[in-house]
C-alpha cells in the first residue's frame, strides 16, 4: 500500500485528491496538511511514502518544507512531488534541486496523478505532461555554474555515459536501445550511478548531470 500525504492550503484541492487516491486499491491518503510547517510535522509523524506538496503555501512554503524533509536522513525514503498551478513555474527546477522527485500541475489528468504517485514510489523522476526536456534545460541554464559533483570520478565510463543520457531525459528503455543493452542492465547502471553520487532518485541525477557539466543545455538541438 502506497501512503500519501496531501499538503495544500486549499481544502477543495485536498478533498479532490483524497477522493481520487483513496479509491485506488494500492494507494491510501495517510494525512493532510494546510501549510508547509504542518506538512513537515505530519511527515515526521506519519512517514508517508509520497508527499504531494503545493509550492505556494502559508507559514512555510513548499520549497522550504521540501528542503527540510529531504534534508533529514531519517526521512530519506519519503518522496516529494511538487504541485504547481503553472507548468512554467519559476521554482520548479529549484524544487528538484531541493530534493523533490518531480512536479505536476494541479489540473493534471487523474490517470497522470495516479501514475505519478506510483512512479516516484519506484524511484522514477516525474514531469507533468507538456513539460518537455527543454524546460529542464531552461532551468538548468539558470542554475549555478557547473561544478564537479562529489563522486563523479568514481563512475565508470559506461556509468558516466548512462548519467548523461538520464540527464537528457531518456528512460531506462530508451537508454537500453541507445546503448544496445537490456533494460535491466540500463536500470542497474542508473542505480549504481545514483548510489555512487548519493542521489535520492532519478530527478536528482538529472540535476547532477547538468551541474557537473556532464550535460549542457541545448544538447538536444
Amino acid at each position: 500500500m502506497i501512503r500519501v500525504l496531501l499538503a495544500d492550503d486549499q481544502s477543495l484541492v485536498r478533498a479532490g485528491f483524497r477522493a481520487l487516491l483513496d479509491a485506488q486499491p494500492d494507494i491510501e491518503v495517510a494525512g493532510e496538511a494546510a501549510d508547509g510547517a504542518e506538512a513537515v510535522a505530519r511527515v515526521r509523524e506519519l512517514r508517508p511514502d509520497v508527499v504531494l506538496m503545493d509550492i505556494r503555501m502559508p507559514v512555510l512554503d513548499g520549497l522550504a518544507a521540501t528542503r527540510e524533509i529531504t534534508g533529514a536522513p531519517e526521512l530519506g525514503a519519503v518522496k516529494v512531488v511538487m504541485l504547481t498551478t503553472f507548468e512554467l513555474d519559476e521554482y520548479v527546477f529549484e524544487a528538484i534541486r531541493s530534493g523533490a522527485s518531480g512536479f505536476l500541475v494541479k489540473d493534471t489528468e487523474p490517470e497522470e496523478l495516479l501514475r505519478a504517485v506510483r512512479a516516484v514510489t519506484e524511484g522514477d523522476a516525474l514531469l507533468s505532461p507538456g513539460v518537455t526536456r527543454r524546460l529542464i534545460e531552461e532551468f538548468a541554464a539558470r542554475s549555478k555554474a557547473p561544478a564537479r559533483a562529489a563522486g563523479l570520478g568514481e563512475l565508470t565510463e559506461r556509468e558516466r555515459e548512462v548519467m548523461a543520457l538520464v540527464g537528457l531525459g531518456l528512460s531506462n528503455e530508451e537508454i537500453a536501445r541507445r546503448l544496445v543493452v537490456s533494460p535491466l542492465t540500463a536500470k542497474t547502471h542508473v542505480s549504481r550511478t545514483m548510489v555512487k553520487l548519493g542521489a535520492r532518485d532519478r530527478a536528482q541525477l538529472v540535476v547532477l548531470a547538468y551541474e557537473s557539466g556532464l550535460v549542457r543545455p541545448g544538447w538536444l538541438g
